[in-house]
């Protein structure tokens, strides 16, 4: 499908050729932005600010420390921590020392821990003291030799990072008990860091900057392999389809999503840097009330999120309180943008909520609407500059327009593969290096893309096919619903059925209403059969509703993988 197809709609993005080599790596990207932006604010978290010249200095001291205690050029090294202000420090420092930078979840249990810390070969960590006790109990089954703890309000410093460290631990006792004897305290490494030489490694564009580990929502978790070049050109592929809305040293981000999820990790971490935006990290998004709070301090003009985020905030009742006079651009990501939600965004803020589609396999940004007023809700928009999308069928034969198949796509920021998994590797292309997302999609005659479902959430209905999405779009547009999940239980006459998972907003909706609704919106085999009525549903840990887990309550469970 050549770029011509869409080019007309969305010119200024898609005409535009993304250069790779602008920059050789993600240390010579945070370079330039230092040179440029000097003492203008980078990050804000819990009120402290830092400049561009203070990540500088710190990701230095970081690199220094890394440098000198024996780690090398090409070595693991996992970051779990929240948004705090030590992330980026540590990003940057570990990146700048050539290491290659393993983003984990600090919701992690100790089994998905120790997986992911064996997978990628991890030999240094830098924890949130929180998760330090999970951290305990699988540290001798791996081969992590050096241990750097952190607690919540360390950058913030004096009285108010003590007192946020104080109520952290004493007050809300969020740090369980642990004993890692080769523990060593990041404010220590940073301060001898200041004293010891760092000599910057050379870092190529085709050298690896992170192992990106898919969720692991769907099986295994894997590590999807991004170079510095994957990530730059992810970087200034966004950075070109912004242009319409953002302007460099104009800008305030609010980062809600987790920086070590890889939406946040360049759009919001590396592309607002290249901006000289001034970027609010918020630590907790699910503490609504905080948040909201915080949304009121800044005059913030672009905001990311997943559908549940935007859905939350918008059924608080403090959120009509913010000022949104400033907000230029609203994205969502990782899960389908509900139009419900879209259009309550809109009406209450006057700014478009654009959806965009991407995998950690991506970069992750694929394609994503245009924030010039032509964006189509219920769409995830057009390729990004630089990227080509096809719809293909199982054997990779390329489908007509309208026809629904699997996305797939080309374009430098695509993965080089799976760490050490050469037939999965294989297997996530078809001839010619088109990736295999996995989403089922189709392309209208206006250029636009759709996504329709995973292929792994399909439901079979006396072989029909019935997308989770579809029968969730429909279902959440009752006033009464709050949240809902679809999935697909075995059914001796159907293969599948389909059940839904609801928590109520109203809490007189019966199941009778919902599948009243369903009977006028959709046809026969898509109307769910099962309604159960849940308090909240299982999510990920940016708020992506976790089909699986609901699969998996079930007495019975058709093989999804």
């Amino acid at each position: 499908m050549g770029k011509n197809r869409w080019q007309k709609h969305y010119p200024s993005g898609i005409e535009f050729e993304v250069d790779p080599g602008r920059y050789t790596s993600v240390p010579e990207l945070l370079e330039q932005s230092v040179k440029k932006y000097g003492v203008r604010t980078a990050y804000v978290n819990f009120g402290k600010k830092i400049s561009f010249l203070e990540l500088d200095k710190l990701s230095e001291d970081f690199a220094a420390y890394l440098q000198n205690s024996g780690l090398n050029p090409g070595d693991r090294i996992a970051i779990q921590m929240p948004n705090v202000l030590q992330y980026p420090v540590v990003l940057f420092g570990a990146l700048r020392a050539g290491l290659i930078v393993v983003n984990t979840n600090p919701l992690y249990t100790s089994r998905e821990m120790e997986h992911q810390f064996k997978d990628a070969g991890v030999k240094a960590i830098v924890i949130l003291a929180n998760f330090a006790s999970n951290l305990e109990r699988i540290l001798s089954r791996t081969n992590i030799q050096h241990v750097f703890i952190t607690e919540m309000g360390d950058l913030v410093g004096g009285f108010k990072g003590d007192l946020i460290n104080f109520i952290v631990r004493r007050v809300k006792k969020m740090v369980p008990s642990y004993h890692i004897p080769i523990g060593f305290k990041l404010k220590k490494a940073l301060r001898d860091g200041r004293h010891l030489k760092f000599t910057p490694p050379p870092i190529k564009n085709s050298d690896i900057a992170f192992l990106q580990y898919t969720g692991g929502t769907t099986g295994i978790s894997m590590g999807a392999v991004l170079t510095h070049k994957n990530i730059i050109s992810n970087m200034l592929q966004i950075r070109e389809w912004m242009k319409p809305g953002l302007r460099e040293l104009e800008e305030v981000a609010i980062t809600a999503l987790p920086m070590y999820h890889i939406f946040a990790l360049t759009v919001n971490c590396l592309c607002m840097l290249q901006l000289g935006a001034e970027n609010i990290l918020i630590t907790n998004p699910r503490d609504l009330e905080s948040f909201i709070r915080e949304l009121k301090k800044y005059p913030f003009t672009f905001i990311t999120g997943v559908n549940t985020l935007f859905n939350a905030l918008l059924n608080h009742p403090k959120f009509t309180e913010i000022n949104f006079g400033h907000l230029k651009v609203s994205v969502g990501g990782g899960m389908a943008v509900q139009q419900k939600v879209a259009e309550k965004w809109e009406k209450l803020t006057k700014c478009p909520l654009v959806e965009g589609y991407g995998l950690s396999e991506t970069s992750p940004v694929l394609s994503c609407n245009p924030i010039d007023g032509t964006h189509r809700i219920g769409t995830i928009g057009l390729p990004l500059s630089s990227t080509q999308l096809t719809i293909r069928d199982d054997d990779g034969k390329e489908l007509p327009m309208g026809k629904a198949g699997e996305i797939c796509a080309r374009g430098p920021q695509v993965m080089k593969g799976y760490w050490n998994r050469e037939d999965d590797t294989k297997n996530a292309f078809f001839e010619g290096n088109w990736f295999r997302t996995g989403d089922i999609g189709l392309m209208n005659e206006d250029g636009f893309f759709k996504i329709i479902d995973r292929k792994k959430d399909m439901i079979i209905v006396s072989g029909f096919n019935v997308y989770p999405n579809e029968i969730e779009e429909i279902v959440s547009q009752l006033e009464g619903v709050l949240e809902v999940a679809a999935i697909g239980v075995p059914d001796e006459s159907t293969s599948e059925k389909v059940k839904l998972y609801v928590v109520k907003k109203d809490q007189d909706l019966t199941a009778d209403m919902i599948i009243k609704h369903c009977k006028e919106n959709l046809t026969n085999y898509k109307i769910p059969k099962q309604v159960e009525f849940v308090t909240e549903l299982p999510k990920s840990n940016v708020g992506k509703i976790i089909r699986r887990l609901l699969r998996e309550k079930e007495p019975v469970n058709r093989d999804f993988s």
